[in-house]
């Protein structure tokens, strides 16, 4: 790359042989299953296969009405499931906008600019102020450079840059300075240096790598139907091969058997259930919605139902991303507090002692830093439609803000104070300085580091206790630095001259400050059994301080944690082995000086010890982890497109506390998709009795399969998709999350499913029994057993709604959804009666007044039922299990 003359960067013969030998300089785009992939996806389920196998048997049987109605179903369920599914995952695409178009390289000893796809290892490459960084780069020549690494480090201040010692790929990206990373922004000054790597061996190219490679976490919602899909798969398939047996022996043809096994199936299988997990989800989604929380995968509305630690991101999630300067302390004494965060205006400065604001600006000392804020700054602020905007560095901006919250205006103390000269910031100085006409005055400020306006300070005893109370500042997690002035009789030629004698008017500290709705939230989180984790790019220092404002506690250890584990200290438990890694994990809630692959490599470490994990984030630097954790939720304002398309959620207030809401909704609609699972099964349960019972008693079927579709995904279907509409029970956020390995089938539900299936298959078995032996037609007793069965689905819902709580101490009109649904049910049965031609395809006609009266006191009867059965767990059952709740 170089000669004795200098810097020539690569021949363009050997930047073409690289570029074969390493690749373009590129990020591939993600690659998405096809529309037609995920519609053949949800084919795959046991569910399916006993229905396909249904229909095939139906065709077989001549039943062409039967057969065409199980496809309809089947067809149904695969468009809702493709729907649900059809949320591609976008994330590396997000990442080629970071990526630019054009890079500044030496050819042949030439500059040269080139398509940054061209960009090999070994090119020495310019950059400026306002590029992006097109590869990964060690630097070789620099001058006063700052680069936005905030994507990748999370750090809110640019990286100042330097090459006094060379760094290894041991080191956390935060902390190697002589490097530039692809895609990063240069904020400020020049450089030159030499392309390490390209395209995916790049730290954002690896990143992509991460994000790409498909999570083995499985939402708790798709294990439980999984599980739940093959128990009832698995006893369906004994019924019917136990009923096949039965029969055979009996000396049924096979026609009749293989016609009672088609009845069977489709009993056992909830057809309804489907559409109403996803009405259910999307109910949710809604609700979400309101609170400021966008869903990208459906699936994700429930799974922050079991959420038991949320792994969070700093800056930007936590915080509010913009450092704002909270303390003021001056030569005199004095000390003051600022309030208001970022770019808000309305903050007000108050003495540290009473919190008074009066006579604020009578304190000369605090006029002239106020003064000094605003001209020793190379900031500006605009006033848009959308508020502040702030153009320039954050630590300039922090202090216009400072100045406009005094009440003296940045452009009335620019106006009021002619420009002589200035010393813009450099790195090597720490400092900026400006002179100014202010009257008859010639003044000089200066803002830097203490330290180094220390050195250009006269000593006194105030600079020195000035020094100590920057250090604690310091300790606590400012970043820390000071205002000096002195007031000359004339302009000097040589500014540089003058920098002596100077007198420290004060110091400020400066932080990226907490949300102010994040501690309430953090509180929530505890109230709910969520633990909460901070992991960050920023400093240890910072990390710690902010974390024990948060109350962040170690996991296991009663007291904050006061000390934050670092990516250094990670890297060298990893290489120590797993075992070494997942004890320091466990040690410790707060994170600092994070790596993107090690924010992952927590987030794998949290879900194997068990932890159902959530991660929050705004930047690239967690979109794997975003990917990788079982719920990914990042920030609609601040986030960048990889992290936004990496998530599950969204929360387009970037508000922490949007987590809690939405961990309620999780949690609501897990118990209403329950509710709707056990009104499917038992009213399946009861049609499986109503035949069996039958079947033993060598009566002909009392309802034929497309009837009993008719009752699962028309009458039933309407009112189990209005029961996902039901509200908060209350105590949502007081319960504990749920274990994800746990079954949706519970004692509770399996006692309420066989009391409440018996009731009605009996009741039903027993009134299509009357109906033979009064010598009524096959034909008219399916009828009235038909009717009988669409009154206990219509009963049966309103026993749904709660496990616990009665009938009668629910809001009736709580749900108006469901009352709807029950009668548009009830509705829709009445009006098949009295149309020709639907009518008789069902096999039912009209009944008498009469005899509907007669068949509604009987279904009244599974109310009494399920009411002494709520009575009696809550009396005698609850005292066992621990369960409780009020009648």
């Amino acid at each position: 790359m170089t000669d004795e003359n200098g810097l020539l960067g690569l021949s363009q013969s050997e930047a073409e042989l690289r570029l074969q030998q390493y690749g373009p300089n590129s990020l591939p785009a993600a690659k998405k299953p096809s529309l037609l992939q995920i519609f053949a996806h949800q084919y795959k389920s046991p569910f399916i296969y006993v229905l396909l196998a249904a229909a095939l048997v139906s065709l077989a049987l001549g039943q062409i009405i039967n057969c065409v109605f199980i496809f309809l179903v089947l067809l149904l369920n695969a468009s809702i499931g493709t729907f649900q599914e059809y949320a591609a995952q976008q994330a590396a695409l997000g990442l080629e906008k970071m990526v630019p178009l054009k890079a500044s390289v030496y050819r042949d000893g030439k500059p040269i600019i080139i398509d940054a796809g061209e960009v090999v290892p070994g090119d020495l490459v310019m950059l400026v102020s306002g590029d992006k960084v097109p590869a990964d780069i060690r630097i070789v020549e620099l001058q006063d450079l700052h680069i936005d690494e905030s994507m990748l480090t999370g750090e809110s201040i640019a990286a100042e840059k330097n090459i006094d010692t060379e760094s290894s790929d041991a080191t956390s990206v935060g902390d190697r300075l002589d490097m530039a990373f692809a895609g990063t922004m240069v904020m400020r000054g020049r450089a030159k240096g030499e392309v390490t790597t390209t395209g995916l061996s790049t730290e954002i190219g690896k990143i992509v790598s991460d994000v790409s490679t498909e999570s083995a976490a499985q939402p708790p919602l798709m294990q439980r139907m999984h599980a739940f899909t093959m128990r009832v798969t698995y006893a369906m398939l004994i019924l019917i091969s136990v009923i096949f047996l039965i029969t055979l022996l009996r000396g049924d043809d096979l026609q009749t058997v293989f016609f009672l096994g088609v009845a069977l199936a489709v009993s056992a299988i909830p057809e309804g259930l489907p559409v109403a997990i996803t009405v259910a989800l999307a109910i949710g989604m809604r609700r979400m919605a309101k609170s400021g929380v966008i869903i990208r995968n459906l699936v994700a509305v429930e799974s922050l139902g079991s959420c038991t630690l949320i792994a969070s991101d700093k800056t930007g999630t936590l915080t509010v991303n913009e450092m704002t300067i909270q303390k003021v302390q001056l030569a005199d004494g004095s000390e003051y507090s600022i309030s208001g965060e970022g770019t808000d205006l309305h903050g007000q400065i108050s003495r540290e002692a009473d919190g008074s604001t009066e006579d604020i600006m009578s304190n000369e000392n605090l006029r002239l830093l106020i003064d000094g804020s605003a001209l020793a700054n190379e900031a500006y602020l605009e006033d848009t439609d959308s508020g502040i905007e702030g153009h320039g560095d954050a630590v300039d901006l922090a202090f216009l803000i400072l100045a406009e919250k005094s009440g003296s205006r940045v452009d009335t103390i620019r106006k009021s104070h002619t420009e002589l000269g200035n010393i813009p910031y450099e790195s090597q100085n720490a400092f900026a300085a400006s002179l100014n006409r202010h009257g008859e005055n010639i003044e000089l400020f200066v803002k830097g580091s203490v330290e180094c306006l220390l050195e250009m300070c006269s000593y006194t005893e105030q600079g020195e206790a000035l020094q100590r109370k920057s250090g604690l500042l310091a300790r606590q997690g400012y970043r820390v630095l000071g205002i000096a002035h002195r007031r000359l009789e004339t302009p000097p030629n040589d500014l540089h001259q003058h920098l002596h004698n100077l007198e420290l008017l004060g110091v400020v500290g400066m932080i990226d400050p907490l949300r102010p709705e994040v501690i309430e939230a953090v509180h929530d989180c505890r109230r709910a059994h969520i633990k909460v984790a901070m992991v960050t790019g920023d400093h240890p220092e910072t990390a710690s301080v902010l974390a024990g404002e948060l109350g962040i506690a170690r996991h296991g250890i009663s007291r904050p944690a006061d000390h934050a584990v670092t990516g250094s200290q990670l890297a060298e438990a990893n290489e120590k082995g797993d075992e070494e890694f997942d004890a320091l994990v466990a040690s410790s809630g707060v994170f600092a000086r994070v790596a993107p692959r090690q924010k992952m490599e927590i987030v794998q470490s949290y879900i194997k010890r068990g932890e159902f994990v959530a991660v929050t984030g705004d930047g690239i630097n967690d979109a794997p982890a975003l990917k990788h954790a079982h719920i990914g939720i990042s920030m609609g304002k601040r986030g960048s497109d990889m992290a936004r398309e990496s998530s599950d959620m969204i929360l387009t207030d970037d508000n922490f506390a949007s987590i809690v809401q939405g961990v309620k909704q999780g949690r609501i609609v897990y118990n209403n998709i329950r509710k709707v699972i056990f009104l499917l099964i038992s009213t399946g349960a009861a049609e499986i009795t109503l035949i069996m019972l039958s079947i033993l008693s060598g009566l002909p079927l009392p309802l034929l399969p497309l009837q009993l579709l008719w009752l699962n995904l028309v009458t039933n279907g309407i009112q189990d998709v209005a029961l996902v509409f039901e509200p908060e029970e209350g105590n949502e956020l007081s319960e504990r999350p749920r274990d994800p390995n746990e079954p949706i089938f519970n004692r509770l539900m399996i006692e309420r499913v066989a009391v409440n299936a018996v009731i009605m298959g009996c009741l039903a078995f027993a009134v299509f029994y009357w109906q033979i032996q009064q010598g009524v037609d096959e034909v008219a007793a399916r009828n009235v057993t038909l009717l009988l069965m669409v009154l206990f689905e219509n009963v049966h819902v309103f026993n749904s709604r709660s496990e616990k709580i009665s009938i009668f101490r629910q809001n009736f009109f709580g749900n108006p959804f469901l009352l709807f649904g029950m009668l548009a049910a009830q509705g829709i049965h009445i009006l098949a009666m009295h149309t020709p031609g639907l009518r008789d395809v069902l096999g039912i006609e009209p009944v008498s007044f009469e005899l509907w009266s007669q068949l509604l006191l009987i279904s009244l009867l599974l109310v009494v039922v399920d009411e002494l059965h709520k009575f009696w767990h809550l009396r005698f059952a609850s005292k066992t299990d621990g369960s409780s709740h009020a009648i």
